[in-house]
């Protein structure tokens, strides 16, 4: 008989904002959100509680989030202070467990069913690390732990914040017949709008159709909710999951409308993504410039290459922004309109990783 899997998901509650008004005393209790600009330009990357009390959350433009609450306080991101954060998290993790999936710096999958200490409870593994993130972070947690990936997913979202939800073998089925399928992990608002036309207003709907039947409306995902409408989810946790990308982007108040302006400002998403893959110890092959006009088009470029580009092999290392990422980016700006279209956000990515293999090349600089 196959053992039953013990899986927690941790989600740090409103991560972002919650780090802000950790080290911002004036921001606590008030409605923040991280991202975005008080003069209405750009996105929310994260909003406290007090400010989804004003329905705004994230990847809401920052037009509506100020329309919603005047008072609203935009804080400008700090990603290395999250991204800081967010590995010392990760290593209380490691203490219970190397089955560890980060799903993005503010949360993950962890397999407990076997563990470093021999612990039999997963609820008691989730409440010792949700204390000892808020002991040695000040920040809070919510977790959900469950028998497999997609309900412990939906079991964190269950008693935010810092709360802890546990749905046992013996009431998954009976847990997702009830569940709205709006609340289930994998189904957007799209497939939701979709699936109400249909008549599936709740799991139980959803249980009642046939596996050929999903499958001919909703494609090879039909095979996925068929199987999370009985409870059933047999994914692994991907411990080592292959990054398939590094990027950077900036977006710009007022808009950027002068040539020399624009390729200062692409130097800078170049030195920005040069440093994020010397961090990563990583280099790829295909370079992809983002460019999103005033006018809200947004067009992407992409190129190739034979050599690896990062700052590794193929890169010039005496150069700060890396000469290849730049001679390409420049090469792909040329294909764009940018000799006539004001623009409001670059952004530049590499894909088709590689990671440390490469790491014995050694690039000297040579003084003559």
């Amino acid at each position: 008989m196959t053992a039953v899997r013990k899986i927690i998901h941790v989600d740090m509650d409103a991560f972002y904002a919650s780090v802000e008004q950790r080290d911002e005393p004036k921001y606590r209790g008030k409605p923040i959100v991280v991202g975005g600009s008080p003069n209405k330009r750009g996105a929310v990357a994260a909003a406290s509680y007090e400010a989804r009390r004003y329905g705004i959350h994230s990847a809401m433009p920052s037009r509506t989030a100020h329309q919603k609450c005047p008072h609203l306080i935009f804080v400008k991101p700090r990603f290395e202070v999250y991204r800081r954060i967010s590995l010392q998290i990760r290593n209380i993790f490691y203490r219970y467990t190397d089955w560890v999936e980060p799903l993005a710096l503010d949360e993950a999958y962890l397999d407990v069913t076997e563990n470093k200490f021999d612990i039999p409870s997963a609820t008691w593994i989730a409440q010792t690390i949700k204390q000892e993130i808020y002991e040695e972070t000040g920040l809070t947690a919510s977790a959900g732990v469950s028998i497999n990936k997609f309900l412990a997913k939906v079991a964190s979202g269950m008693d935010k914040p810092n709360g802890l939800f546990i749905i046992p073998p013996e009431d998954a089925a009976a847990f997702v017949e009830q569940l709205p399928i709006e609340q289930f992990y994998g189904v957007g608002q799209v497939t939701a709008a979709k699936m109400h036309k249909l008549g599936i207003q709740t799991g139980a709907d959803l249980k009642q159709w046939s596996l050929s039947d999903l499958v001919r409306h909703f494609g090879k995902v039909g095979q996925y909710y068929y199987k999370i409408a009985r409870a059933e989810d047999d994914r692994p946790l991907q411990p080592n999951r292959i990054r398939k990308s590094i990027g950077a982007e900036n977006s710009y108040d007022p808009d950027l409308s002068n040539r020399s302006e624009i390729e200062t400002a692409l130097e800078e998403v170049a030195g920005t993504l040069l440093r994020r893959l010397d961090s990563q110890r990583a280099v790829g092959r295909t370079l992809t410039l983002k460019v999103k006009y005033a006018d809200y088009q947004q067009v992407t470029r992409s190129r190739t290459l034979v050599t690896p580009i990062g700052n590794r092999p193929g890169t010039d290392a005496c150069s700060p922004a890396g000469s290849l990422i730049l001679d390409v980016a420049h090469e792909l700006l040329e294909t764009t309109d940018v000799e006539h279209k004001a623009v409001r956000l670059l952004g530049l990515t590499i894909s088709n990783l590689a990671g440390e293999a490469q790491e014995h090349y050694i690039q000297l600089c040579l003084n003559v």
